[in-house]
């Protein structure tokens, strides 16, 4: 059977669904701004065209607050050109998006310091200060 190639597949076409995403964004971005109540939107678990992914990542942009980390995977995380609205996305093995998800907070929790961490950090200077003679 031959497929009619004439007919865009749903990944090349525009659903609606990045206007319903940037709606929610909003009330997510009034409950932050308002109440100070963090949200986020589960992207992986929607039904996003390839379309619908390009319009959401042309209306948001890129900010000025950008951030890679290697822990399990590469992930990069990054402030949208709407000062509380995060783009967060992981990467798995050979580089497939994992998650990716649209986050409406002050900072992501994955940028924040672990306290144990800072702990850790502090001891270790700790000695440094003890052995090193600057």
């Amino acid at each position: 059977m031959q497929r009619d190639s004439a007919a865009p597949c749903l990944s090349e076409r525009a659903t609606g669904m990045a206007l319903s995403v940037l709606t929610e964004i909003h009330q997510l971005l009034k409950a932050l701004s308002e109440a100070g109540q963090s949200g986020s939107i589960d992207l992986r678990s929607l039904p996003l065209s390839d379309a619908d992914r390009e319009q959401l990542e042309n209306v948001l942009g890129r900010g000025e607050l950008q951030a890679q980390l290697n822990l399990a995977g590469e992930s990069e995380v990054w402030e949208t050109t709407y000062p509380g609205v995060w783009w967060i996305r992981h990467k798995g093995a050979g580089g497939k998006i994992a998650t990716e998800q649209i986050s409406v907070c002050r900072i992501p929790e994955i940028l924040i310091t672990h306290p144990a961490d800072i702990e850790a950090a502090a001891a270790r200077l700790k000695q440094e200060l003890e052995t090193t003679h600057v």
